[in-house]
């Protein structure tokens, strides 16, 4: 299944530039969430000028936000006058449960998985139309990708993408489908009517497989994780293809996300069930 797991190096494929002019009245926890939404792979220590340009904000209002931001610790200013994203911000996505909560039930699952291929191994969840990598492992030799954790891959021409959207609400699906353009992903699904086929193949193998060429020869294998009857989640194995990928991958991948889906399961039962707060001693 997937191919290019492999966004650019900005963590969001071809995602439009966010910002804009701020609209009249526009709420200040949108315009703040506009100057922190600046900053990515290529952009992580920006100047006044260049979270104002890049957001759409006035200088003046970019320079207030960005103080404000400063005090509250979700940024953070830098002897040279560059702002960079502060610490609060770390400490409040790691209380995030399709974050840091599914990463550390899924964490020793995917270590066993590392430690078998040897190779990229890959945890995403889907946001709207995209997928967001939670967590990745990848050995200092394996195939060269480009993505970072809490990054963005695009549902349509990823691994794990194919998962997450195979298993999402049908509007997301057939709008995924109809805008559909071919470009840097799966070598097989080269037009919409491809790409529904696809996602109709992952739905009954429940899992993904698939090669990319460009820019480099590789392989893809996910599958998805569930709590209940929902699919939460996407885990993915990229490597070279060689072949191996698909016979000696796949039944890993899948077993080891069937075991991430139930201990997520019991972990549920666990916390939902009566008496089961922890009430101290």
């Amino acid at each position: 299944m997937p191919m290019n797991e492999t966004p650019s190096s900005d963590g969001g494929g071809s995602r439009p530039r966010r910002g804009g002019k701020p609209a009249e009245g526009q709420p200040v926890i949108d315009r703040a969430f506009a100057v922190l939404g600046t900053f990515d792979s290529d952009h992580r220590a920006q100047t006044l000028a260049e979270l104002a340009q890049r957001s759409g904000t006035p200088r003046s209002s970019a320079l207030r936000l960005a103080r404000s931001l400063v005090h509250a610790g979700a940024l953070e200013r830098l002897d040279d006058g560059r702002y960079v994203v502060g610490l609060r911000l770390l400490e409040t996505a790691s209380l995030a449960p399709r974050g840091h909560g599914l990463r550390s039930v899924a964490m020793p699952f995917m270590e066993d998985l590392f430690h078998v291929t040897r190779q990229h191994v890959l945890l995403a969840v889907r946001e709207g139309e995209e997928a967001v990598l939670v967590e990745r492992l990848s050995a200092l030799d394996a195939s060269p990708v480009r993505y970072r954790v809490g990054g963005r891959l695009p549902l349509a021409s990823t691994g794990a993408g194919l998962v997450l959207l195979a298993f999402a609400p049908p509007p997301v699906q057939d709008h995924a489908i109809a805008t559909y353009a071919p470009g840097g992903g799966h070598d097989d699904i080269c037009t919409p009517a491809d790409l529904r086929r696809m996602l109709a193949e992952v739905r009954r193998g429940d899992h993904a497989f698939g090669r990319q060429s460009l820019p480099w020869p590789v392989t893809t294998v996910a599958a998805p994780v569930r709590q209940g009857d929902e699919v939460v989640a996407a885990l993915s194995v990229v490597a070279p293809s060689t072949g191996f990928a698909e016979a000696g991958f796949g039944p890993a991948v899948r077993a080891t996300a069937r075991a991430i889906s139930r201990r997520l399961h019991e972990d549920s039962r666990r916390t939902t069930r009566p008496g089961a707060a922890d009430t101290g001693p």
